[in-house]
């Protein structure tokens, strides 16, 4: 969405961030657009709805947040440098979560963080929500989109913060410097359950399609990025299925598992998108030929999701995304930077064979001398294997190396020279052509999505196996069991159901969905929180960090084929939450630090 569509009503933003600190009086008396009122912002719904849209500018788009941002902090990518979140470091949070300049009312992506921006972004919630009485002069529909954004985002935003830093004080109501503001910390679980109850009010009052309402009119076309029905439910059961995991369930209870009871909630929440989406179309699973889709499209403003897509970052700046989505996964011989994120060996073990077999069935198949023979669909899509053209152009006789990859021990792409360090490079994000050749990348657009139909899915099959206790159980929202919903998935990206053999155990089907999660969803910041709410970010089957040595024979396929540690992530149970800046935690006494912290 080009959040500056109601440009023309926005007040200044001096002006809206002194209205946010209404309470601080010396400050409004000094500041020269003090004269602008509530009353000016808040009585028409096209002012309403420019302050209302500051909002989505406190959204942090987790790839575009640095140059070469990192934000896949689990097994999944390596750097040619150590990340500092492998190494235990998690005080490092500079390029994504906290640093003492970020911008809420930038467009530039880099100055955004999560710490600052969901704090400003739940204070202007509430600013929004305590002055709805002044908005007479509107109908029904303009008040229920001014508050259903305004509640949306008031509990995605305590969300955001939670996921990463764990429970916080709720903030419901507008403060004053006046007001006692020792508010204690919550568990994950409680603030969760509050965050749900925002989501869902919001869900009751937002439109499924803002292009099919009188409100969405005057923005006809331009409204798809707007927080909508589906956008409110599917975080209402995020937050709920997160809430029951058994990181926070262990916190709340003490029982290292999922909540029945939430997850069932969850799961209600998440066959009441599915059965939405079945019969209104709203949004809709990609087909194979257009998966990528998801991730990248060529065109110089058309944002990348489809049909599937539900929820991105905003599009702050076509041109970042040559800098972040694109140039960090290049290496330097075609245009890239020197320190190029590359796939883990170990990451790519999680994708099936062509048969639809994980690789550790002895029935699969798979060789693991010759690791990328006859894999899935979605292999293929996302790794660069030795060999592989890079390069669709035709290139000088200087550089006729470059058009296909070399990956083996001494070849021209491996480690070195901004080469990779595990034999492998990957392309979610920055399809070939992506070079300084064929530069595709001067007309490409590539986000990392926040949320797909996808994941609807695969949170549905989750939270139906734990709340409702197997994988062929069946939310009463809908009709689809908990293996259907995985197969759905799986059969769009060519791949046969799940044997028997698989979906008769709880314990060994939940193996799938995390395997399964960890394929779709791969290089999205979903798997470093999908580890921690599961209680497996410490455990040693995820810690280490793997890349492939290997030779290239005569024939062109891999020989003398070796896997070895490059690096042993430092994750203990203190690496559940982000640590929290100490200038923070010795405020007052209801708002500790992080255990071990």
């Amino acid at each position: 969405m080009r959040i500056h569509i109601f440009n023309k009503f926005f007040i200044m933003q001096g002006c809206l961030i002194a209205l946010l600190l209404v309470s601080c009086e010396k400050y409004l008396d000094k500041a020269p657009e003090s004269f602008v009122t509530e009353k000016d912002i808040f009585t028409n719904f096209d002012n309403y709805q420019g302050f209302v849209e500051e909002m989505y500018y406190c959204i942090t788009d987790w790839d575009k947040a640095g140059a070469w941002n990192q934000y896949l902090f689990a097994d999944e990518t390596l750097y040619n440098n150590p990340f500092s979140f492998d190494n235990g470091d998690y005080w490092n949070q500079g390029g994504l979560f906290y640093n003492n300049n970020a911008k809420p009312s930038s467009a530039e992506p880099r100055d955004k963080r999560i710490w600052q921006l969901c704090w400003m972004g739940i204070r202007k919630a509430n600013v929004a929500l305590s002055n709805l009485d002044l908005l007479t002069n509107a109908t029904r529909e303009e008040r229920d989109v001014i508050k259903g954004q305004a509640l949306f985002f008031r509990g995605y935003f305590h969300f955001e913060l939670m996921r990463w830093w764990g429970g916080m004080p709720y903030i419901d109501t507008l403060l004053s410097a006046t007001q006692d503001l020792k508010l204690p910390r919550l568990t994950f679980q409680e603030g969760a359950k509050r965050a749900a109850q925002d989501l869902k009010a919001a869900a009751a009052l937002l439109p499924l399609d803002w292009d099919k309402t009188e409100v969405g009119q005057k923005t006809l076309g331009f409204n798809e990025e707007r927080i909508g029905k589906i956008h409110a439910l599917g975080f209402c059961g995020t937050s709920l299925l997160y809430a029951a995991s058994p990181m926070m369930n262990e916190e709340a209870t003490g029982k290292n598992s999922h909540n029945e009871e939430l997850c069932k909630q969850a799961a209600d929440v998440f066959g009441e998108i599915l059965k939405i989406c079945d019969e209104t179309g709203r949004y809709k699973l990609l087909p194979w030929e257009k998966w990528t889709d998801n991730f990248w499209v060529v065109g110089t403003k058309i944002p990348s999701g489809g049909t599937e897509r539900i929820m991105k970052a905003p599009h702050y700046s076509p041109g970042r995304v040559r800098w972040s989505a694109v140039v960090a996964k290049v290496w330097q011989a075609i245009g890239g930077g020197q320190n190029v994120e590359v796939p883990t060996h170990n990451y790519t073990k999680n994708y099936a064979m062509a048969n639809g077999l994980p690789i550790y069935d002895p029935e699969s198949g798979y060789d693991p001398n010759y690791p990328w023979k006859d894999r899935e669909p979605r292999y293929y899509a996302d790794f660069i294997v030795d060999g592989d053209m890079v390069i669709l152009g035709s290139v000088p006789p200087n550089r006729a190396r470059d058009k296909y990859v070399e990956l083996y021990n001494g070849g021209n792409n491996r480690a070195g020279n901004g080469g990779s360090v595990t034999g492998y490079y990957y392309k979610r994000y920055s399809p070939i052509g992506c070079n300084n050749i064929d530069n595709l990348w001067q007309n490409l657009q590539a986000y990392v999505p926040f949320m797909r139909l996808a994941d609807i899915y695969m949170y549905y099959a989750e939270a139906v196996l734990h709340g409702y206790g197997s994988p062929q159980s069946i939310s009463p929202a809908y009709t689809m069991s908990a293996v259907d919903a995985v197969n759905k998935i799986r059969n769009r990206a060519k791949l046969p159901n799940l044997p028997d053999r698989y979906t008769k155990s709880k314990d060994v089907f939940m193996e799938e969905i995390i395997r399964e999660r960890a394929v779709e969803f791969a290089f999205n910041i979903h798997r470093f929180c999908d580890l921690r709410r599961w209680n497996l970010n410490s455990s040693s089957k995820y810690k280490q960090k793997t890349g492939l040595n290997f030779e290239r024979g005569a024939d062109g396929k891999p020989i003398n084929v070796e896997e070895v540690v490059l690096v042993t992530r430092v994750a203990e149970k203190k690496h559940n939450w982000l640590p929290i800046q100490p200038d923070f935690t010795r405020l007052y006494p209801e708002f500790p630090q992080n255990p071990g912290w």
